[in-house]
């Protein structure tokens, strides 16, 4: 997904939207940069709070307009706070973002390309499409040929390191990895306000 400059869209969005900006260089750089006073896009309106989440999940997993606005209306098919929890766990349970929350490589844009590749396995099936939905049960692992790339050196003593989520369980010295449940909004840490992304379908 093309999506222009990340440091712009990163001042308009938040930091939070692409890991190339959560670097002490980035903050320098935003605490020194003059401030302008100019109005925001959207301004102070409801339509426009509700874009700024929009892009922000959009951003923040990498995904097309298409792509997300598919999910979003799959997750509006549930009633009230269903709708924000269907919308999570449709975005978490992305093969691509398994592999990133994991830590077994540092960005999203570095998970798609691992999948892509064909390192990962699901089931002991090999997967190349990093929007596959995995689900509770699912074992995902890098791939026994995988193992001995430079990527995957020192994998079992970084894992002291790695804050995984509370919905995997790591297995083989971190190289594979267990769904143990669905991601839930009290225990997830996100950017953006589901709730207020539903709102803004919903017009």
């Amino acid at each position: 997904m093309l999506v222009g400059p990340k440091y712009k869209i990163c001042k308009r969005l938040g930091a939070s939207v692409f890991e190339k900006c959560q670097t002490q260089k980035f903050q320098l750089a935003e605490a020194r940069a003059p401030r302008r006073s100019r109005p925001k896009r959207g301004g102070n309106s409801d339509f426009g709070a509700q874009l700024l989440e929009k892009q922000k999940a959009r951003f923040t997993y990498g995904l097309t307009e298409s792509q997300f606005s598919r999910y979003v209306h799959e997750a509006m098919e549930k009633k009230g706070k269903e709708s924000s929890s269907a919308l999570l766990v449709r975005l978490e349970s992305r093969l691509d973002n398994v592999i990133y929350r994991a830590g077994l490589v540092k960005t999203r844009r570095a998970a798609r390309q691992l999948v892509s590749h064909g390192h990962v396995v699901v089931n002991g099936r090999r997967m190349t499409i990093p929007s596959y939905c995995v689900s509770v049960g699912d074992v995902v692992s890098v791939r026994q040929e995988s193992r001995t790339s430079p990527l995957f050196l020192g994998r079992a003593e970084q894992l002291a390191d790695i804050k995984t989520p509370h919905w995997m369980q790591m297995e083989e010295g971190g190289l594979s990895l267990k769904i143990s449940a669905f991601p839930s909004l009290s225990e997830t840490e996100l950017p953006f306000n589901a709730a207020v992304i539903i709102q803004f379908y919903s017009r």
